[in-house]
């Protein structure tokens, strides 16, 4: 089990594991820094589908495939699922984990959901209620353009505060079998207004629920920005890292030094014309799963922090000119061998 301390945070007594994980990402995504890391890319945006949707939910059935098949257990051994997108009624999940016949929790964090899913999972794990685990979330550029912006033949240009979204998903089994790699604890973050309405700067409207939730996690373990190898966020991009850094220094705590951001590493803005970086649920997920949890494994980074961070904006919500609230889960992860 696990023990309530401060606020908004738990602290497992017995750790569960991340025993395995995977990484499916598309063409844009492979010409990225982080390109040779993934486990797959599939080049056709639509994966041999007809439509972007149906595309986005063969990425996601295919990242929890390869993360079953890579932890040596079967569909049968995971006792949940806990999954989510960013289209409208989790339709990239629901129809993309429905073969599975795994018992599933449809999750919407936004684009923090592979926070929100692995804090679920852990939790359940640890409180003794399965064994292993799943964690999933996609997200798919065509998808999400189609859904919260303009069709891609508008071929609108793009601030440059606005972010690109990531093509892919990434899934993780979390289990009671020992991994190099443990969940010691999560911090559950707070709902964070500050009236922003620009759909095109998220990386404003959800610094200030990072910036909520990592000052409270360090309050809650009692511990100091310099304990962390690195403090990672999910899709911040260049602009919300800035207002994050300056947030925390105003509560006397400077993560410049610790801090990452995965929008920013997956992408380089200037080549590929991603302006502030990448954004979606694939975002944190993909770059975990390939770049993060590899370095904890080999014992380079001992104590992660990662953040990720979502938008909770719908297009009802966003045309009747209410704000962009933003959220942000806190996922405390060290290596354990």
């Amino acid at each position: 089990m696990g023990e309530m301390i401060g606020k908004q945070s738990i602290q497992y007594e017995h750790p569960p594991y991340l025993l395995a994980s995977s990484s499916i990402a598309g063409q844009k995504e492979k010409e990225g820094p982080l390109g040779k890391l993934f486990d797959e890319i599939i080049e056709d945006p639509m994966a041999g589908e007809d439509n972007w949707e149906k595309g986005e939910s063969e990425f996601m059935k295919r990242a929890i495939e390869l993360a079953i098949q890579k932890s040596g257990l079967k569909k049968e051994n995971i006792r949940y699922l806990f999954a989510g997108d960013l289209l409208g009624q989790l339709i990239a999940t629901s129809f993309g984990v429905k073969d599975f016949e795994i018992p599933v929790f449809g999750i919407y964090g936004a684009c923090s959901s592979a926070g929100e899913g692995i804090s679920l999972a852990s939790m359940a794990v640890a409180g003794g209620f399965a064994d292993h685990a799943v964690a999933a979330s996609s997200s798919h550029f065509g998808s999400a353009e189609k859904q919260f912006r303009f069709p891609l033949e508008y071929g609108n240009q793009r601030p440059l505060s606005s972010t690109w979204t990531v093509t892919g998903s990434g899934a993780f089994i979390i289990s009671k079998r020992k991994s190099e790699v443990q969940i010691s604890g999560i911090t559950t973050g707070k709902i964070m207004d500050y009236g922003i309405k620009d759909s095109m700067n998220m990386g404003a409207a959800m610094a200030p629920a990072a910036a909520q939730v990592i000052y409270q996690h360090l309050q809650d373990f009692n511990r100091k920005p310099e304990d962390y190898d690195r403090i990672i966020t999910g899709d911040l991009g260049t602009v919300g890292q800035k207002i994050l850094i300056d947030l925390l220094k105003e509560n006397d705590y400077d993560i410049s030094e610790q801090h990452m951001d995965c929008g920013i590493e997956i992408y380089s803005a200037e080549d590929q014309d991603t302006n502030a970086g990448g954004s979606g649920c694939a975002c944190s997920a993909v770059t975990l799963s390939a770049f993060i949890l590899p370095k904890i494994k080999c014992g380079e980074w001992k104590r992660v922090l990662f953040v990720p961070t979502g938008a909770l904006l719908s297009t009802v919500s966003f045309n009747e000119g209410q704000s962009v609230p933003g959220i942000a889960h806190g996922v405390l992860l060290e290596r354990s061998i």
